[in-house]
C-alpha cells in the first residue's frame, strides 16, 4: 500500500499525530507512469512534488553543449521535484523523467502550501526536506570541483551504490559528470 510507505517515511522525519498524518496523506494522489515518461519538461512550471513508492525518477537539464546532466535521482522512499521552479513558480530549466516503471504519489504545490497552514508539523517536514536538498546539492557541487573522476565514482559507490547497480551507464556518467568511456574504464578497475 503506497500510502503506508509514505506515512512511515513522514513519521520517520517528524512527530505527527495519526489524525494529522491522515490529513497529510489525503492531499497525495496516486500516479503510475511508464519508463521514459516525462513528468516535467523545461519551460513548464513545476506544480507537483513526487514521492517514489516504487521505481525511479531523475531530474536533469541540458547543458550548453546540448548534453543532458543528471542533477538528482530518486528511488523508493524519496521525494523528487524541480525544486527551484516549485518554490519560485517560474518555468523550470529541468526535466523530470521516469527511469523505471514507477508507482508514485504526488502533491500539488497548492496542497503542499495549504498543508503548511493547517498542519504545523508539515512546515517542519518541508524545512527538513530543504536542508537535505541543500546539503546534497552542495556536496555534489563540491565533488565536481575538488575530486577527480575516480574519487567521484568511488564516493558514489559508497554513498549510493544503487545508482550504479540499477541505472544505465549513460545516466550514471551524467550524474557524476564524466564521459561514458571514463565510467567504463573506472568500472573495470573498481569492483562493486
Amino acid at each position: 500500500m503506497p500510502y503506508k510507505q509514505l506515512g512511515a517515511y513522514i513519521k520517520s522525519r517528524i512527530a505527527v499525530s495519526d489524525k494529522d498524518l491522515n490529513i497529510i496523506l489525503s492531499h497525495f494522489k496516486p500516479l503510475d507512469r511508464d519508463k521514459n515518461d516525462l513528468l516535467l519538461s523545461a519551460g513548464q512550471t513545476s506544480q507537483n512534488s513526487y514521492f517514489v513508492d516504487k521505481g525511479c525518477l531523475r531530474i536533469y537539464y541540458i547543458n550548453e553543449e546540448g548534453k543532458d546532466v543528471t542533477r538528482y535521482i530518486a528511488f523508493e522512499n524519496q521525494f523528487a521535484t524541480a525544486l527551484v521552479s516549485f518554490i519560485t513558480k517560474m518555468p523550470s530549466t529541468e526535466y523530470i523523467q521516469v527511469i523505471e516503471k514507477s508507482e508514485l504519489l504526488y502533491i500539488s504545490h497548492e496542497d503542499f502550501t495549504h498543508l503548511m497552514e493547517i498542519v504545523p508539523q508539515w512546515r517542519e517536514f518541508y524545512c527538513s526536506y530543504l536542508e537535505k536538498a541543500y546539503v546534497n546539492n552542495t556536496n555534489r557541487l563540491m565533488s565536481f570541483t575538488t575530486m577527480g573522476a575516480l574519487e567521484r565514482y568511488t564516493q558514489l559507490l559508497k554513498i549510493n551504490p544503487t545508482i550504479v547497480k540499477r541505472l544505465p551507464n549513460k545516466i550514471v556518467a551524467s550524474y557524476i559528470n564524466i564521459s561514458q568511456e571514463t565510467l567504463s574504464r573506472l568500472k573495470s578497475k573498481v569492483l562493486i
